[in-house]
């Protein structure tokens, strides 16, 4: 009996986990792999699975899918909009949305492994599918590499996986290099001196601190770096005092960080360093800014070569208009890692969303920014299909292109 992938994608949409808490969606993943006569490991990264098809000698071909929500309350109005709640590091409630699309991914990528078990008399070689947990803390490919994923599975030859993206329904977006950005996040503690609200000479203010080095933040991008170069410096989240008539102690940013490679890196981090600390002793601090770095992750790098045959065998499936060049993605992603480790070559593309007629309507009236949600944002949802077919043709198509 085939997957209903429709049924599918609506269930994993309507019950979205945080990182690292993806047990829901891991026992739902396993039981649809088995009914495909599948062994599958669980808990490998935690709460990541992996499954192998073994189908004669011929080249290891990995296929990843992430498979976490985010802390987003969902307004699309969808019937299967979610309505989960969870916990995040911190211990708070907090709503839950798949508004990232990687219900979407693990839905194409059991529709694949679907043909292809159907279709073992038509290629030859290894399938390693990976279902990898923790993308938006950057943390669940590495996670699945300290449990043992590289050495307990055969080693990859290529490692290929897509992202739905708002793109029109139908288009492939994939480029040879810089396919996203590398990324930090880091988390900027100013340290003040707390007082009561009606006596601020007697106290160093965080929040006036914290103001300041926001706003001095935003000058990296606009007076430091070349106009012709890509650096995005986010200030995401601003924490501080509980009381309107108390001066804090101190107060928390939490940054996020991209740039094309790693030497736009050290610039930027030594630039935003530089202002952090010199903001809190123009503030009159007695004690340094504490600055952390709670994850990193390299530029998404898509092998020349590889990424060309791909690429032609796309346009040779879909059709020349198909397929298009994005431009690089300031987004990040830790799909690479699988490549870096093992020294396999990498191809990672996007895939469209969006209703075409909608997509031409907003490009015609300029409102693309305002008519087209993008990840992340609360209304983001795909259009079920032909996004749903498309990305399962997708990872077919890529397969088997490496595939003997």
């Amino acid at each position: 009996m085939s997957v209903d992938l429709e049924s599918l994608y609506t269930d994993l949409h309507a019950h979205p986990e945080l990182s690292f808490q993806e047990t829901r969606t891991a026992g739902v993943i396993a039981r649809h792999l088995a009914d495909l006569g599948l062994e599958v490991e669980e808990g490998v990264g935690r709460t990541g699975l992996v499954t192998t098809i073994r189908n004669g000698e011929g080249p290891v071909v990995w296929l990843r899918a992430d498979m976490d929500g985010l802390p987003v309350e969902e307004q699309t109005g969808l019937a299967y909009a979610s309505t989960a709640r969870g916990t995040d590091p911190a211990g708070n409630a907090v709503p839950v949305m798949h508004a990232c699309g990687h219900d979407m991914h693990v839905t194409a990528l059991i529709g694949a492994l679907e043909r292809l078990v159907a279709t073992t008399d038509e290629w030859a070689g290894t399938i390693v599918a990976v279902f990898q947990p923790a993308e938006e803390y950057g943390a669940g490919s590495q996670a699945m590499i300290a449990d043992g994923v590289l050495e307990r599975y055969p080693t990859p030859d290529i490692v290929l996986g897509q992202h739905v993206t708002p793109l029109p329904a139908g288009v492939i977006g994939v480029r040879p290099g810089t396919q996203m950005a590398a990324s930090d996040g880091l988390t900027v503690v100013l340290h003040g001196r707390g007082g009561h609200g009606s006596r601020p000479h007697s106290t160093i203010d965080p929040v006036v601190m914290a103001a300041a080095t926001v706003m001095r933040l935003q000058t990296v991008v606009s007076r430091e770096v070349d106009p012709r170069d890509v650096a995005v410096v986010t200030v995401g989240s601003i924490h501080a005092g509980l009381k309107n008539n108390i001066i804090p102690a101190e107060a928390k940013l939490e940054l996020s960080l991209r740039y094309p490679d790693d030497a736009a890196r050290e610039r930027v981090m030594g630039k935003v360093e530089r202002i952090v600390r010199a903001e809190a002793l123009a503030s009159g601090a007695e004690k340094e800014p504490t600055i952390t770095t709670d994850h990193s992750l390299p530029p998404t790098i898509n092998d020349v070569d590889a990424t060309a045959r791909l690429s032609h065998a796309f346009r040779r499936a879909f059709g020349e208009g198909a397929v298009v060049d994005p431009g690089m993605f300031t987004g990040s992603e830790d799909v690479s890692w699988f490549a870096r480790e093992s020294g396999a070559p990498l191809v990672f593309w996007f895939w469209g969303g969006v209703d075409p007629q909608k997509f031409a309507d907003a490009v015609a009236g300029g409102t693309i920014e305002r008519d087209i949600p993008t990840n992340h944002s609360p209304f983001f949802a795909p259009v079920l299909q032909p996004t749903l077919d498309r990305g399962v043709e997708n990872l077919v198509v890529a397969a088997r292109e490496f595939l003997a």
